[in-house]
């Protein structure tokens, strides 16, 4: 099966809040997932949806039919850690943790479920019994 991905790294913003964006659109269709990112109110959204946009071009590149593509994973892990400090009470330092994201998105086809219809022994008896009463 014939995927594409695209990745963004040290995007500064925390993964915690770019989580929440990322787990609206897992699993849906490209097309679906590229209209919410833009009705969600979320800073998070105008970068995953050019990372999105980003490996539908790797897929056309790559000569992958784009219509049935699904976003099959969206990672969001943490980037490199900006350290500050905070002047505190007596001439101390707190520290301040400013977080970057590094996002992986893979696109893949939709696989079509086939489900096969398979009756159980207790069935088989019960549909010969009725058929023999008769």
């Amino acid at each position: 099966m014939n995927t594409a991905h695209a990745t963004l790294s040290n995007f500064r913003q925390a993964p915690r809040k770019m989580r929440l964006v990322a787990n609206a659109v897992r699993g849906k269709k490209v097309s679906d997932a590229l209209v919410n990112l833009d009705f969600i109110a979320k800073r998070a959204s105008a970068p995953i949806k050019t990372l999105i946009m980003s490996a539908l071009a790797n897929a056309k590149a790559q000569d992958i039919p784009t219509e049935n593509l699904i976003i099959k994973t969206i990672k969001v892990d943490g980037g490199a850690i900006l350290y500050r400090r905070r002047p505190a009470a007596r001439g101390s330092a707190h520290p301040i943790r400013k977080r970057t994201s590094s996002i992986f998105v893979e696109l893949g086809e939709k696989k079509e479920n086939v489900k096969i219809k398979v009756k159980n022994d207790n069935e088989k008896l019960k549909n010969s019994k009725q058929k023999s009463k008769s």
